[in-house]
């Protein structure tokens, strides 16, 4: 088996001080690793930005900031910011982050081994959260990523929450409005493109609370969007929707932190957290500890603390660093039930005694004549009377009530059996046998009842319904399903197609592309291929046409294509650099630019009076009506030409082009004999670049 790739930066030391041990996570902008201060002897988190981002100087200043920010604050249930730094080596930059070792897990583990827990539970681990949040937003502090997986659940019962101001630095460095932290908790003023508060973070934590009691986050989607919009667009539901029976307090305290308008939020974590403690103070210890059945998730038998709950905070929001917040008395997934004992359960009788019955209790005897006859017998003749007396019952078992009692008894016999052949026809050929619904699908109606009706059922509807894949008439299907087994008297419907439901493809020409999404999302569409094209009188990134065109029918889930604007196509910038003015203001203006001269001329040995001496910017590609700086030229300057009579050929010519001139050399024998200036043809003021000849001996 191939062995896991080592990180290159375990081992590693860092500033010279911070020993890098191990890699505890990897997140959305940095990776956090265990590590020795060996300085101070302690074990720290070092958190290490990923080298895109530790090359943007401007987002290491912001990092800085804000890191500095969150060290200022100290608080027991935030974890703290120690030191910042940055450090090059080897080819690349480590921008890091130092803050306190906590260990232990996080309240995301513990959602995972719970599924879900008890309001008492759910508001102890709010309450140091909310309470840290309550600190830092006093302070002018906003987390701006509020979720479980910031929630640190220490191995000494502290709970405490991390990572605050990242969020920002990060969202500041794109300087794009792209949407910075984790789409499930974003607050709606975030979605569409406001500004973090401290009210942001409440709406998190509602969002929190009620994953912690249900299990399950409010929103979910296919796609980052779908979630946003419904953050945008909807209210978040009461979590008894979910728990029925769940306490009306905690349904008012979601829904008062996930209020769409900030406005109707607590303004902070102090005034939530107020409201919070009042709230388990006043609930009953019924209310608290409310669980159900419903959607229940099983624990994990094998996971650490899977049979445990949360210990109870006290009213200062802190668990007592003694006990494990993962372990405690387990919860019954099975309660046990007591029952009743059968009052017709097989019981054991006495047996009964052998031998002559004798009279019932209570009655006398009557004397027999035969016996009072004989009474005057012998012994022995009246021993035998005694025997035969005896063998003789007391009482006809055939007299008048014994055959009522039979005649009774035969009624009731043929009445069970009559019972028997009807309720054997009635569950067996009759409504009420079980048969199983037969499979119907794709068949005309008609068809499908007949064969509905062979089967014996009795009580038959039709509900007709959209259907992508079976034609308009034809059945989908039978609630209850084909296969399933049933007893004829049941009700069973059909399902009659109506063909696809189709949707009318909104217009969302105009609109830019996170807005036009969110409006197909909307309409039950999609969005397709996007392509990009110039367009003069459209804004950039906004939508310049859609396939199919707005109106037309399409079924669910079509993916309509947008073209999205690129702004006006870039136009080639002319040179006009030495054309007289008013002929390149009309070369600038022609190619769809704006000419701008400039009052200021500048003097040009090149470039006549009044012509372009230079404009800005000179080459490259404009945006239409685009400004383009010319500077004119006000010809060259006036200089004096020194006096070089009798000077050497070098020192005339250096002395000459020195002051701006241009030099020719003419020579009196040919060639020079004496190199002795003999004589100037230019003298005075002369424009500069002027040709000055000298005659040399």
């Amino acid at each position: 088996m191939q062995e896991p790739r080592k990180d290159p930066l375990t081992g590693a030391l860092i500033e010279g001080r911070y020993l890098v041990l191990s890699r505890l996570a990897r997140g959305g902008m940095s990776t956090v690793y265990l590590a020795t201060d060996q300085r101070l002897d302690r074990s720290v988190a070092l958190k290490v930005l990923y080298p895109h981002l530790a090359e943007d100087s401007s987002f290491l200043h912001r990092f800085e900031q804000e890191a500095k920010s969150a060290a200022r604050l100290s608080h027991p249930h935030v974890v703290g910011v120690l030191d910042q730094g940055m450090e090059d080596g080897d080819g690349i930059r480590i921008a890091y982050l130092v803050m306190e070792y906590v260990p232990g897990r996080t309240l995301r583990d513990l959602l995972r081994e719970r599924g879900r827990l008890t309001p008492r539970q759910a508001l102890a681990l709010l309450d140091p959260v909310v309470e840290g949040l309550g600190a830092a937003h006093a302070e002018g502090l906003v987390h701006r990523d509020v979720k479980p997986e910031n929630v640190l659940l220490a191995s000494n019962g502290q709970i405490k929450i991390a990572d605050f101001g990242l969020a920002r630095a990060v969202s500041t460095s794109t300087g794009t409005g792209t949407l910075v932290g984790t789409v499930a908790y974003l607050s709606p003023e975030l979605v569409t493109g406001g500004s973090a508060d401290a009210q942001s973070d409440i709406y998190s934590v509602g969002i929190v609370l009620f994953e912690l009691l249900t299990g399950r986050q409010p929103f979910t989607g296919d796609t980052p969007i779908q979630i946003a919009f419904q953050h945008a667009h909807s209210s978040v539901p009461a979590p008894s929707t979910l728990l029925p029976g769940l306490p009306p307090d905690i349904d008012e305290l979601v829904q008062w932190c996930t209020s769409p308008d900030p406005e109707d939020r607590p303004v902070d974590g102090l005034a939530l957290l107020g409201e919070l403690r009042h709230i388990r103070t006043t609930l009953t210890d019924e209310e608290l500890d409310f669980t159900s059945d419903v959607g229940a998730v099983p624990p994990d038998p094998g996971a650490e603390g899977a049979t445990g709950v949360i210990p109870t905070a006290g009213p200062s929001g802190k668990v007592p660093p003694a006990s494990d917040p993962l372990q405690s008395q387990p919860m019954a997934a099975h309660p046990t039930t007591v029952l009743r004992r059968d009052v017709h359960e097989t019981r054991v009788i006495g047996a009964v005694p052998r031998g002559r019955p004798g009279p019932p209790p209570g009655t006398t005897r009557q004397p027999d004549p035969a016996r009072s006859a004989g009474s005057s017998q012998s012994p022995r003749s009246r021993q035998k009377q005694q025997l035969r007396d005896a063998q003789r019952p007391q009482k006809s078992l055939r007299g008048p009530a014994a055959r009522r009692r039979t005649t009774v008894l035969v009624a009731l016999l043929v009445l069970l059996a009559v019972l028997a052949a009807v309720s054997g026809w009635f569950f067996g050929a009759g409504p009420g046998g079980i048969v199983a619904v037969p499979d119907v699908a794709n068949r005309p109606l008609a068809e499908a009842r007949a064969l509905l009706d062979e089967q014996g059922f009795t009580s038959i509807s039709t509900n007709e319904v959209f259907d992508d894949a079976v034609t308009a008439g034809l059945v989908v299907g039978t609630q209850p399903p084909a296969a399933v087994e049933v007893r004829r008297f049941e009700r069973v419907g059909l399902l009659v197609s109506k063909g696809p439901e189709l949707f009318a493809v909104p217009d969302v020409t105009g609109e830019n592309q996170v807005g036009a999404a969110a409006t197909l999302v909307e309409e039950n569409l999609s969005v397709g291929t996007v392509s990009e094209e110039f367009a003069e009188d459209v804004e950039e990134g906004r939508v310049v046409s859609q396939d199919p065109a707005a109106g037309t029918e399409v079924r669910k889930g079509f993916a309509v294509a947008v073209v999205v604007s690129q702004g006006p196509r870039p136009i080639p910038i002319p040179e006009v650099t030495g054309l007289p003015r008013d002929a390149a203001v009309r070369a600038i203006e022609d190619a769809g630019l704006t000419a701008e001269v400039l009052d200021d001329a500048v003097n040009s040995v090149s470039v006549p009076e009044g012509a372009v001496a230079l404009q800005s910017p000179a080459t490259g590609d404009a945006r239409r009506g685009t400004p383009i700086e010319l500077t004119l030229s006000a010809g060259p300057r006036i200089l004096r030409v020194p006096n070089v009579f009798s000077n050497s050929e070098q020192e005339a010519v250096a002395a000459l082009e020195a002051s701006g001139f241009r030099v020719v050399v003419d020579y009196t024998f040919g060639s020079s004999v004496l190199g002795l200036v003999a004589g100037q043809d230019l003298t005075g003021n002369q424009p500069e670049g002027s040709v000055v000849t000298i005659t040399v001996t």
